[in-house]
C-alpha cells in the first residue's frame, strides 16, 4: 500500500538531522518520512562544520529547484513542512500548486513583509558582508537568536547536533542588511486551487517574531483555499528541535487528520 511522502526541509543555520525526531514520528504514524538535506549537505552538522564550503554556493534559487523536485519525484503528492526558509519554500510551492498540503513553521517572512526590528536577532550586519561566503553563529548567538526560552545546557546540546554555517548567499536573497529579496521570497496567496497551509508560529522566536507570522496569515485572508495559523505561547525559533517538539509534531499530525491527510491515501 502507497504511503503519503512528507517532506521536511530545513532552516538557516540548522542541518537535516534537525527533523530526525520528527522524521520518525511520522514514520511510527505510517506516513513516508524523509529530510533530505541542501545540495552538498554532509552527513553531519560536525562535518559541515568542519568543511562548509558546498554551503557557500546555496541561494535561494537552488534550494527552491531542489526541492521543487524532491516534490515531485513521488507518485503521491507529499505533505510539505519546513521551518524558517524552510517555511518559505513550503508556501512558495504549495502556492504554485506542488504537494498535496503545507506546513510553515516560523517560517521567513514571503511578499515583502519586514522582519521587526529586534536587537541581537541577528548577527551583526558586517556578518552578511558579500565578500563573506558563510555567516556562522557562535554558541552564544544561537542561545540567544534561537534557543531564548531554553537553559545554557540544552542549547548548547542542540548547537553541537545541529547547527551549521549559512550561506551568505542565502541570507542577501531573503533580505539580509537591507539586499533586494529574491523574487523566490513571493508566494502566490490567491491561489484558490492550492492545497492546505498551516502557519506556526513561537511567540518567543526573536528570529521570526509572531508578529511576522501573523502578518503572512493575513495575506491569505482574501482566498478560499484553507489556511490556518497556530500559535505556541513561550517557544522559541527551535520549537522543532528543543524538548518541546511533540508537541507541535502531534499538533501537525491532528491537523493532518482533521482535513483528511492520511498516512494512507485511498486507493483509485
Amino acid at each position: 500500500m502507497k504511503r503519503t511522502p512528507v517532506v521536511f526541509i530545513h532552516g538557516v543555520w540548522l542541518h537535516a538531522l534537525s527533523w530526525e525526531s520528527w522524521t520518525e514520528r511520522f514514520a511510527d504514524r505510517g506516513f513516508l518520512a524523509l529530510a533530505p538535506g541542501w545540495p552538498g549537505e554532509a552527513e553531519t552538522a560536525r562535518d559541515m562544520r568542519t568543511s562548509p564550503e558546498p554551503l557557500g554556493r546555496i541561494g535561494l534559487d537552488a534550494l527552491t529547484d531542489h526541492y521543487a523536485a524532491i516534490v515531485r519525484s513521488f507518485d503521491v503528492a507529499p505533505v510539505i513542512v519546513g521551518h524558517s526558509v524552510g517555511g518559505l519554500i513550503a508556501q512558495h510551492l504549495i502556492a504554485a500548486g506542488v504537494g498535496r498540503a503545507a506546513v510553515a513553521i516560523a517560517p521567513a517572512p514571503i511578499n515583502g513583509i519586514p522582519l521587526p526590528a529586534s536587537p541581537g536577532r541577528l548577527p551583526p550586519p558586517d556578518r552578511c558582508d558579500p565578500a563573506d561566503e558563510l555567516v556562522t553563529l557562535s554558541p552564544e548567538q544561537f542561545h540567544h537568536v534561537f534557543a531564548g526560552t531554553l537553559e545554557a545546557e540544552e542549547s548548547d546540546r542542540l548547537y553541537d547536533r545541529y547547527v551549521v554555517p549559512a550561506p551568505r548567499r542565502l541570507l542577501a536573497d531573503l533580505g539580509c542588511a537591507g539586499a533586494p529579496r529574491s523574487p523566490r521570497t513571493v508566494a502566490d496567496v490567491g491561489n484558490p486551487a492550492r492545497g492546505p497551509l498551516l502557519l506556526i508560529s513561537g511567540q518567543e522566536d526573536r528570529l521570526v517574531p509572531d508578529e511576522a507570522t501573523r502578518a503572512v496569515f493575513k495575506q491569505y485572508g482574501d482566498t478560499p483555499a484553507v489556511t490556518d495559523l497556530k500559535q505556541f505561547a513561550d517557544r522559541a525559533h527551535s520549537l522543532v528541535v528543543d524538548s518541546g517538539w511533540p508537541v507541535v509534531a502531534d499538533y501537525v499530525l491532528g491537523w493532518l487528520e482533521e482535513h483528511g491527510i492520511r498516512a494512507h491515501p485511498p486507493r483509485g
